[in-house]
């Protein structure tokens, strides 16, 4: 059994894995100012980021869902790894060799199944590539010729060829040290009557890779006539390849995506491949299956759109009634982007590496640049399957187009569609037609639920909550102030546990000037996952004051928090002079007397400090 990896190589992953850079492979950043990043979170859908990443301290926070943790927590979640696996994987990333007790070093190969999954399709594909390259794929090279690519070009996606054979891949990877029943898991072999066989023969192959590169899957085309499979096989579904959530091309394209804030759909792998070397690096094309919500998602994290103005999604269809109707379905989801949405078709049918093939890179370019918008080429396309000639046609067109332009969510843009479809009609009264979208449509249309009021924020909690973040943040900051603050101080009880967790570690006093380790010792010291996670927010939410000033309202905060316990300590001796007679019990009642007098200057005093934030 495999041991356990030493701290100290931890430790070492976590530093040699700078957060952003990681989380940057799975989404779009953008600065938020403060050393602080932002972006949308992966996991749970949302319109505007509110995940945040604070490189200085290595964590990340979503203050939509309360995901949170470090590099590490982050690759266990996004992965679906346990916490040995991702470390693993974050090692292998930055060239790290593990060392393990109880046994000393043990090869990674020996830990994971999403490990040694990866690694076979790593291997498999390296296979196939080198297979392209043999006499008998000379059927392969010639397909890809036909098509326009280069030997060249087929590097660059790491294209390669299936033999004909029926296990000629499977023996290759048992050689290599991999089990059938992992072969048969990820999807690269099947069982046959004597054992497992190659899921591929005879066909072009295109790895299929996953954000970060890692190749989770193949698509296969076929290239013999007596082949009686599908024109295109794909992977099955496996622990590595989840065909709804999977685009090919994303590994080359995100960081063009992200820097022109553009995606091309497209339908397949040599029109992705023809798009990338025409000029158009943002293509990127599902894998035997429509384009549904999953894909949105992944594409939105690095669009990172969070504005209408900027952005686009543009979805390349053939020009014939399939490719028309595959674009309707698309419209269905367009409202789930927040960047504006394009259909891009070619009239003569092409699709954009046929296009090439015929009139050049140019050709493909234009291609997407004629694009329109999506709700437009919804509405037309409803509209032209009628007889616009007569009165009934145009009606009958009308209501059929009214469902479409009433379901537009933007108020402004569905009153200029309702006026473009009295044009496209040729009735020529846009209030008819707009009364007809509101008869026709009207049942799509719901009344926006009244917002409920947030419930206020008690504003000595805020205050707790801004002295706790700066005791996490900029603990040189406090001083020895903060540790002798009384815990009852801290109304929240979350609050006080987390004080309790930084006297735990020893204060403020021994973090120095904070950073990555200060927080992980506090981690250390968490007692449970609702202290973790409090942690961890605070550890990436801004301060509420500009850097140049934190100084000055780190003194406020501790001044208003040592008010709450004056405050507290007034009321007690109010409480017991009321309890005194000031005749019979006169000495003591005047030492009370002066010590509430004391109290309520030091009040005063602090109250001031308080508001000079």
């Amino acid at each position: 059994m495999a041991g356990r990896i030493r701290d100290v190589d931890i430790a070492l992953v976590r530093e040699r894995s700078p957060i952003a850079d990681v989380i940057g492979e799975h989404i779009q950043l953008r600065n938020a100012g403060g050393g602080n990043l932002k972006g949308l979170c992966p996991f749970h859908d949302e319109k505007s980021p509110s995940f945040n990443v604070t490189p200085e301290r290595g964590m990340y926070f979503c203050f939509g869902c309360g995901e949170g943790g470090d590099v590490i927590t982050f690759v266990e979640k996004i992965e679906h790894l346990p916490f040995g696996e991702a470390v693993e994987r974050l090692a292998g990333r930055a060239g790290i060799t593990l060392q393990y007790e109880q046994g000393g070093y043990v090869p990674k190969r020996d830990h994971g199944e999403r490990a040694r999954l990866v690694e076979a399709h790593r291997a498999a594909a390296e296979f196939y590539r080198d297979r392209l390259l043999a006499p008998e794929a000379a059927i392969g090279r010639r397909f890809l010729s036909e098509r326009g690519f280069e030997r060249a070009d087929a590097e660059v996606f790491g294209v390669g060829y299936a033999p004909n054979e029926w296990e000629v891949l499977t023996r290759h990877l048992l050689g290599r040290g991999f089990t059938a029943a992992e072969l048969v898991k990820g999807g690269l072999a099947k069982e046959g009557r004597r054992g497992p066989i190659d899921r591929f023969r005879g066909r072009l192959i295109w790895p299929i890779r996953d954000a970060t590169g890692d190749v989770i899957g193949f698509g296969a085309r076929k290239l013999i006539e007596a082949d009686d499979g599908p024109k295109y096989l794909n992977t099955p579904e496996s622990p590595l390849y989840k065909k709804s959530q999977v685009l090919y091309g994303i590994d080359l394209a995100k960081k063009e995506i992200s820097k022109r804030s553009q995606a091309v759909i497209v339908e397949g792998y040599t029109d992705v491949m023809a798009c990338h070397l025409a000029g158009v690096p943002t293509a990127v094309a599902t894998c035997g299956t429509s384009f549904g919500e999953e894909h949105i998602k992944v594409l939105r994290r690095f669009l990172l759109d969070q504005s209408a103005a900027t952005g686009e999604v543009i979805f390349t269809f053939d020009g014939d009634a399939a490719g028309q109707k595959a674009a309707l379905r698309a419209f269905a989801d367009e409202q789930k982007f927040v960047t504006q949405t394009y259909v891009a078709i070619q009239p003569d049918g092409l699709d954009p590496c046929d296009l090439r093939i015929k009139q050049g890179d140019a050709a493909v370019r234009d291609l997407v640049a004629s694009r329109e918008p999506l709700f437009q080429f919804a509405i037309r396309s409803t509209i032209a399957r009628y007889d616009l000639r007569s009165n009934e046609g145009k009606i009958a067109a009308l209501d059929a187009a009214a469902p479409i332009v009433a379901g537009i969510k933007d108020v402004g843009l569905r009153k200029r569609y309702a006026i473009d479809l009295d044009r496209w009609l040729g009735f020529m009264d846009e209030r008819f037609v707009m009364q007809r979208i509101a008869e026709v449509g009207g049942s799509q249309q719901q009344r926006p639920q009244r917002q409920r009021r947030a419930a206020p924020i008690d504003p000595n909690v805020r205050v707790e909550g801004e002295l706790l973040k700066l005791a996490v943040q900029r603990p040189a900051l406090l001083g020895p102030r903060f540790d002798a603050l009384d815990p009852q101080a801290f109304a929240s009880p979350d609050h006080l546990v987390l004080h309790s967790v930084i006297v735990a570690a020893g204060g403020v006093a021994a973090a120095g000037h904070g950073g990555r380790e200060w927080v992980d010792r506090l981690l250390e010291h968490a007692p449970d996952d609702a202290a973790r996670g409090l942690l961890t927010r605070f550890a990436v939410e801004a301060i509420q004051a500009d850097s140049h000033v934190e100084e000055r309202y780190g003194a406020a905060m501790l001044a208003a928090i040592e008010a709450v316990s004056v405050d507290r300590a007034i009321a007690q001796v109010k409480s017991r002079i009321q309890r005194l007679n000031p005749v019979e019990e006169q000495q003591e009642y005047n030492k009370l007397f002066g010590e509430l007098v004391a109290l309520e200057q030091q009040r005063r005093v602090l109250r001031e400090r308080a508001a000079g934030s």
